[in-house]
């Protein structure tokens, strides 16, 4: 995977949560018509999403508080939510992408209570790239470099190389294979190392993974 490819797919999970920081700031707006002006809501900075400098590294949603707006084209449109998993469609750069997302239902880090980012999993298809389902995890801090990080399904174990805060499948052709097992699998455990030695365990619900592909595969044809 190319480092374009790399930010095209981060990018989805940033422009999901644009639509509701405009959404939020248009009812503060309203609000504020029927009361005086207060101070600027500092929540709003928190709800953005856009990434502080993507010429740098893969934007992540912790990189998202400069951006306070953002082109019809930079925006994800919600196709559906299943389960525990929301399907996307977005454009960044005018080039449809569509990915199914999810947050972990539990997480145990050793040592606790260290700094990190939210973290997801997703899984995304860019029509314009032949790529679909393209299975890759936000871990939240930068990983241990050299250290590969790894997900599990039941009895199946998927080895997943690091790049700065996100992780991908090693083996790209284990990919369908492991997309197939998520459809019929419980939980999704991604296991990772930081870079100041965190251990974390993360465990992601499949619950709705399959209707959410199905929603993505709907839309990008």
């Amino acid at each position: 995977m190319n480092t374009n490819n790399l930010f095209l797919t981060f990018c989805g999970i940033l422009a999901a949560c644009v639509l509701s920081a405009s959404a939020a700031a248009q009812q503060q707006q309203q609000q504020q018509q029927k009361k005086p002006a207060n101070p600027p809501d500092s929540t709003q900075q928190k709800k953005s999403n856009a990434p502080a400098d993507s010429s740098k590294k893969p934007a992540t949603p912790a990189d998202s508080t400069q951006k306070k707006s953002a082109s019809p084209t930079d925006q994800a449109v919600l196709l559906g939510q299943f389960g525990d998993w929301g399907a996307y469609r977005a454009t960044p750069g005018g080039k449809k992408i569509c990915f199914a997302l999810s947050k972990p239902t539990s997480t145990v880090s050793e040592p606790s209570g260290r700094n990190r980012d939210p973290s997801y999993a997703f899984v995304s298809t860019r029509p314009s790239e032949k790529v679909k389902n393209e299975i890759s995890v936000i871990v939240g801090y930068e990983q241990k470099a050299g250290q590969d990080a790894s997900a599990a399904i039941g009895s199946a174990r998927y080895a997943m190389y690091t790049q700065k805060d996100g992780a991908w499948i090693k083996n790209a052709a284990e990919e369908v294979q492991m997309v197939e097992t998520m459809r019929k699998g419980s939980d999704l455990v991604v296991k990772s190392e930081s870079s100041k030695g965190t251990k974390t365990t993360d465990t992601y619900s499949l619950k709705g993974i399959g209707q959410a592909l199905d929603k993505v595969a709907e839309e990008c044809k």
